[in-house]
């Protein structure tokens, strides 16, 4: 997305609406601020990213297995990983209209300047004082002194809700897959390298949410820990690392210009990193954080050892010895994922005569319907009907459409992202011929009824 043609947030956002993709929480009760519900063609967007996401990661990895941990985790685990004493940000508070910030972002956002990971809350509040920042609500620059945050959210799992029976909902999946690494490991009879690879919901009780999808409370992640032995560690980082980027450009086929890396400075890194390379898109809002690569050493699995007194390990049966593995971990949201996928695919065409379309342009693997069959007039419906249902029991993701003319049926495919446009029509009836339309060619071909499986199957998709 070049500057004068950038795509415009309200845009994405009112077409995902408006198309059943994203709809706001709780619409009809006013709304629950940054809450969204996947509408019907969303959800089928999403689950196909799960599915190429999982097929990619574990399916068709040798060495690789999948876990499915709970939500709610011992309180112990947030304690042995640090959560319950890192896992916070500074908060500042504006005295005269009362909006709370997340100091780092809004330094960055509105001074653009950058905050490292380990700045101080003085050296924050320096920052504001000789930069005069001012509340960008009220306009007024009158602070609150910063003060930490806890991102993580609080429940009770009895009936009395003391400190006793408090637990949280989980800030990440990854602690649910290193609390599980030696049932893993012995049950699948895994030897290293492999991966452990969790698909999960995560909370965070986020200062600043935003940015409509990009950042929420609710979210859904994507994590691969992929354990090695310690003198791999950084040739293992550079292959997930390459994979990441082969996903994003080859899989995905993202427009180069929107993808970029970065590498976080080593004053800038999370305490339990050896390593961190960022793949940032150029959302609407600008570039920022799609997928992350982390070198965790073997932090993790120390920490709950050492928490737990339970033996965590790995026994090389080599040497017959015993170690704690290091671990890389490439990690990405799904909801995210999303975002910058129908961002990318988004376009508006001229296609002259006054003549316009809005038109996605997923992968076959991605798109919500691969095809949609539709009768040239309504009473062709029910023979129309028998070829849409011969490609649903042939577990084809189609839609039937009979609103509209037919012009204004395929623009409706085009909107959602639909691969083949299939109309039945009078001749249908003779020769047992549809017309197959190309959704981003707009090309129109005819093929036999009973080649449409094979042609689905066959095309170079």
């Amino acid at each position: 997305m070049n500057s004068e043609n950038k795509l415009k947030q309200e845009t994405i956002v009112n077409h995902l609406k408006n198309y059943g993709f994203v709809y706001p929480g709780s619409e009809i009760y006013g709304g629950l601020s940054n809450t969204w519900d996947y509408g019907p063609v969303g959800v089928l967007l999403k689950n196909n990213i799960k599915h190429l996401w999982w097929k990619e990661y574990v399916t068709k990895q040798g060495n690789s297995v999948g876990l499915d941990s709970s939500i709610i985790l011992n309180p112990q685990v947030w304690k042995a990983s640090g959560h319950l004493t890192n896992f916070s940000d500074p908060l500042i508070d504006c005295k005269q209209c009362r909006n709370r910030f997340r100091v780092d972002k809004l330094i960055e956002e509105k001074l653009n300047i950058h905050v490292s990971e380990g700045a101080t809350f003085e050296e924050l509040e320096k920052i504001i004082h000789d930069n005069h920042l001012v509340c960008p609500v009220c306009g007024k620059e009158d602070w609150t002194e910063i003060r930490k945050f806890n991102l993580m959210f609080k429940t009770y799992q009895s009936v009395l809700q003391d400190a006793s029976s408090e637990v949280y909902l989980r800030p990440e999946t990854a602690q649910g897959i290193f609390i599980n690494f030696m049932n893993a490991q012995r049950t699948s009879r895994m030897k290293l390298p492999f991966s452990i690879c969790q698909i999960g919901k995560a909370f965070r009780n986020e200062i600043t949410p935003g940015n409509f999808i990009f950042r929420t409370r609710e979210f859904e992640q994507m994590e691969c820990e992929h354990f090695c032995y310690p003198d791999y560690a950084d040739t293992a980082f550079e292959e997930q690392l390459d994979k990441v980027k082969n996903f994003v450009n080859n899989i995905l086929k993202f427009k180069p210009e929107n993808v970029r890396l970065f590498e976080h400075p080593k004053d800038d890194l999370s305490h339990y990193s050896k390593r961190t390379v960022d793949i940032e898109y150029n959302f609407p809002h600008g570039f920022s954080e799609l997928w992350g690569v982390a070198h965790r050493g073997n932090y993790d699995l120390t920490c709950h050892q050492k928490e737990s007194k339970a033996n965590i390990w790995y026994l090389d049966e080599k040497t017959n010895t015993k170690f704690i593995p290091f671990v890389i971990e490439p990690s990405v949201g799904v909801d995210r994922l999303f975002y910058a996928i129908v961002c990318d695919t988004y376009e508006e065409q001229d296609l002259g005569n006054n003549d316009k379309r809005v038109v996605m342009h997923f992968t076959y693997e991605l798109s919500p319907y691969k095809v949609a069959v539709l009768p040239l007039v309504n009473k062709l419906s029910a023979q129309a009907y028998e070829v849409f249902k011969s490609l649903i029991d042939k577990d084809i993701s189609a839609t039937f459409d009979t609103s509209g003319s037919i012009g204004k049926r395929y623009r409706r495919q085009d909107a959602i992202g639909t691969y083949y446009c299939i109309t039945f029509d009078y001749d249908s009836l003779n020769d047992q011929k549809v017309t197959i339309r190309n959704r981003d060619t707009m090309q129109q071909e005819r093929i036999e009824i009973k080649q449409i499986f094979n042609y689905l199957n066959n095309i170079n998709k």
